[in-house]
C-alpha cells in the first residue's frame, strides 16, 4: 500500500464518489439528450444550435463533481504538496462533504436531462420557443449549484 492512513482513504473515496456519481449522471443525461437532438437535427439541421445548448446543460454536474474532487485532493495535499496525515474523523468529514454534489449532482443531472429532452421536443415543434426550453432545463441547475455550494462550504470548514 502507499502508506496512506485511513483518514486520507476516506477523503479520497469521497472525492472519487463526487467525480463518479455526478459524472455518471451527466454522461447518461448528455447522451440521452444527444439522442433526442440527433433525431430533430436529422429532420431540420438549422435546429442544431438550440439542441446543442440543451444537450450541454446536464454536463455541468459532472464538472461540479470534478471540481469538488480536485478541491479534496488539493486540501488534503495530494495535489501540490505532501499528503496530510488525516484522522479518521477528518477523513470522514471530507467524505461526507462530497456527498451533496455526488448525490445531488447525479440526481439533478438525471432530472435536467429529462427536462432537456422535453425541451428538444419543444424546439422540434416550435423552434421560436427555444429560449423557454433552455430556461426550463436551467431551472434544474439551481439544485446542482446548491449541492456544489454545500460541498464547497463544508470542505473549507474542515480543519487540516
Amino acid at each position: 500500500m502507499l502508506g496512506l492512513d485511513s483518514g486520507l482513504l476516506y477523503a479520497i473515496f469521497g472525492a472519487a464518489l463526487a467525480v463518479l456519481l455526478a459524472g455518471i449522471g451527466s454522461a447518461i443525461s448528455v447522451g440521452r439528450v444527444g439522442q433526442a437532438a440527433a433525431g430533430v437535427v436529422s429532420e431540420d439541421p438549422d435546429k442544431f444550435g438550440s439542441t446543442l445548448i440543451l444537450q450541454a446543460l446536464p454536463g455541468t454536474q459532472g464538472i461540479y463533481g470534478l471540481l469538488v474532487g480536485f478541491l479534496v485532493l488539493q486540501r488534503t495535499g495530494l495535489i501540490g504538496g505532501a499528503p496530510a496525515a488525516l484522522t479518521v474523523e477528518q477523513g470522514l468529514a471530507f467524505f461526507f462533504a462530497c456527498l451533496p454534489i455526488a448525490i445531488g449532482g447525479m440526481v439533478s443531472a438525471f432530472a435536467q436531462g429529462k427536462t432537456a429532452i422535453s425541451g428538444v421536443h419543444l424546439v422540434a415543434k416550435r423552434p421560436e420557443e427555444s429560449g423557454k426550453a433552455i430556461i426550463f432545463a436551467v431551472m434544474v441547475e439551481t439544485y446542482a449549484v446548491l449541492s456544489l455550494l454545500m460541498s464547497i462550504l463544508t470542505l473549507f470548514g474542515i480543519q487540516v
